[in-house]
């Protein structure tokens, strides 16, 4: 009995040895590249709050001396650049949008999931064959398509190209496929519709699906350049990164203008991340389990 004890603790301890082991390795693996990501940003929040004088001080103070709010008085200060603005612009493109593909990808995920209609497997097939299109293929036929429906220089124009997202149909497709035929079928035993055994049972099972795809989605349309800079040419209808372009060009070029438009563009992203980083991580880990 005592040996067998012995072997346990023994057995026990080699676990233990081998865990701390990876954990080390795992931080010695990570750790430089953390550095790497972490420096640039650091540097943006340095030059945010560093006086235009010094922006070419070397070496680098990391700390400013002085700390200034100079950059963003002026950035809210001048009547030509709504950055307040262009902020509610983004966080209004971003929110509308996050939702609409929420709303149709889960709809869509289900349907091809749970439901059986005439043509089903081809319509999902050329769905995913669509993923292999570059998207430069599409964009002269969207522009004229949205041209010709007269939402050009409008926010539409951002959110409906956008909302039938084949990356978020087929993740939640995968996701509502797992789940068990029995649930629905006591659900519409005791009475439901399809549409409330949609809504209120195998929805509320898919919500670390759902976000995860909120997150991608809605950094995808926060941070999105190219698109909006195509569509939208009035100056109070602009998102943010079109803004911070305008921070660089014409009268504006001026670095501490510049990283403190950044800054304004990062910090809320980093907060949202500091705030649901469990979810996340959930959402993340249920992403690269669907289907399993």
């Amino acid at each position: 009995m005592a040996q067998a004890s012995n072997s346990f603790l023994s057995a026990s301890r080699r676990s233990r040895l081998r865990h701390v082991r990876r954990s080390i390795l795992m931080w010695l693996i990570f750790f430089p590249l953390v550095f790497i990501i972490f420096i640039p940003v650091l540097y943006m929040i340095t030059m945010a709050f560093t006086a235009e004088l010094y922006q070419f001080v070397l070496p680098i103070r990391w700390i400013p001396q002085p700390i200034t709010l100079n950059n963003f008085q002026r950035i809210f200060a001048d009547p030509l650049l709504p950055i307040d603005r262009w902020f509610l612009n983004s966080l209004l493109v971003a929110s509308v949008g996050t939702v609409n593909i929420l709303l149709l990808s889960s709809l869509s995920g289900y349907a091809f999931a749970r439901l059986e209609f005439p043509g089903k497997n081809i319509l999902f097939s050329l769905l995913i064959f669509s993923l292999m299109i570059p998207s430069a293929i599409t964009l002269i036929p969207s522009f004229l398509l949205l041209r010709t429906l007269d939402l050009l220089d409008s926010y539409h124009a951002i959110w409906w190209p956008a909302a039938a997202s084949v990356t978020g149909i087929f993740l939640l497709r995968q996701h509502f496929y797992s789940i068990p035929s029995e649930l629905e079928d006591a659900a519409q035993i005791d009475g439901a519709g399809r549409f409330r055994t949609f809504w209120q049972v195998c929805l509320p099972l898919v919500t670390n699906s759902l976000t995860a795809l909120a997150i991608f989605t809605f950094l995808g349309l926060w941070n999105d350049l190219f698109w909006p800079l195509i569509v939208l040419t009035r100056q109070f209808k602009l998102t943010l990164p079109i803004g911070l372009l305008v921070l660089q060009q014409g009268s504006y070029i001026q670095r501490g203008l510049a990283y403190a438009g950044a800054f304004i563009a990062t910090m809320p992203v980093l907060i949202f991340y500091a705030i649901f980083q469990r979810r996340i991580i959930a959402g993340i880990t249920m992403a690269g389990m669907a289907g399993q």
